[in-house]
């Protein structure tokens, strides 16, 4: 049952969520997916220690190994489920990039639906920490949750390049046609009982991975890597249209679509797709 709150995200009833009730790895896994799986996020557990294990000190978590983290995904209904939706019915800054706008308006206000009282540490895979840092390394949290595969130059034998090859996370499902959004942390809520999935290596050749890692690195703007395997969805038509089209152009796109009534200034930074 849907109901408007005041973050206008779906509010939800979901027994047991309740920090009283003894949350866990499950439940809040159950809980944030049945609230964002509407508008097109999946929604993936992990243990900070397995992220933490895989990174040097400067870039792990301040949090204990055992405690529960959640890595959300958005999949190609986004687009259609919650940003078209979020452009003609939520109130927008004009200051930060719409696509952001949207995902943090749905993430947090799922978390305060689903999660009253809890404490949780979200991170959004566009914030900076002071020195420049991501505030958490997405594809590394994602690949550590089972949700996709993290393909490097590391997965690579006898790598044919004497250059730097940029790593590339890929969906099972969905190939390249997705992005990785946000990293909740729940201090004080531990995951130890929770077994790690391997995450899905769907390109498995070496062949496979060397025309993913130069597709990516020296032909990533005609996207024909996201095609490394048969995807289940791609992106629809107006949202590559939208993705393809230069930040700063954007606003001027919706307006042409009839989606923006006023263009506010465009953002300071480029967002990522």
């Amino acid at each position: 049952m849907e109901h408007s709150g005041p973050h206008g995200a779906l509010r939800l009833r979901f027994e047991g969520v309740m920090a009283e009730a003894g949350l866990d790895a499950g439940s809040a896994e159950r809980a944030l997916s049945a609230a964002l799986s509407p508008r097109g996020f999946e929604v993936y557990p992990l243990q900070v220690g397995w992220y933490n294990a895989l990174l040097a000190p400067a870039l792990r978590l301040a949090h204990s190994d055992e405690t529960l983290a959640l890595v959300v995904l958005s999949t190609p209904t986004m687009f259609e489920n919650a940003f078209l939706p979020f452009l003609q019915n939520e109130r927008r800054s004009g200051n930060c990039d719409l696509i952001d706008q949207c995902v943090a308006h749905y993430i947090s206000g799922a978390v305060a639906q689903c999660f009253p009282g809890q404490q949780v540490e979200i991170s959004y895979d566009y914030e900076m920490l002071p020195n420049r840092r991501p505030r958490f390394l997405a594809q590394t949290a994602a690949h550590v949750a089972g949700a996709t595969y993290y393909y490097q130059l590391s997965d690579v034998p006898d790598p044919p390049w004497d250059r730097k090859m940029f790593g590339v996370c890929i969906h099972p499902q969905f190939g390249g046609w997705f992005a990785i959004r946000a990293l909740l942390v729940f201090p004080g809520v531990g995951a130890q009982e929770l077994p790690q999935r391997a995450p899905p290596d769907c390109v498995p050749s070496r062949e496979q991975r060397v025309e993913l890692l130069e597709s990516f690195n020296l032909r990533w703007r005609d996207w024909s890597y996201r095609d490394i395997v048969s995807p289940t969805q791609r992106y629809s038509p107006r949202q590559m249209d939208y993705f393809s089209t230069p930040p700063a152009q954007r606003l001027a796109l919706l307006q042409e679509w009839g989606l923006l009534d006023q263009a506010p200034p465009p953002p300071a930074t480029e967002d990522g797709q």
